[in-house]
């Protein structure tokens, strides 16, 4: 069995995925983990890039999560920006 070495590359598990998602992020692009209540999901790179809106702080990007945090809260960690 392939050992996970993070949380990006567990392609074996169902428990966290990928997703295209919006991230309204008003502090820039400096945090790498943001709580599900700012984190929009979209079926494709193309749909979150079309609803994306720079100058209202609302970013497209490659994001892994859900998952729950050891604070117990439910966070999606970027993968990387899409724009």
């Amino acid at each position: 069995m392939p050992q996970a070495t993070s949380l990006f590359t567990d392609v074996e598990s169902n428990v966290v995925g990928t997703s295209a998602v919006v991230i309204y992020a008003p502090s820039g692009r400096s945090r790498k983990r943001f709580p599900e209540g700012v984190v929009e999901v979209y079926a494709s790179e193309d749909e979150a890039r079309a609803h994306a809106d720079p100058s209202r702080h609302r970013r497209a990007a490659l994001a892994s999560g859900p998952a729950r945090s050891s604070e117990g809260l439910k966070l999606f960690y970027l993968v990387r920006w899409l724009d």
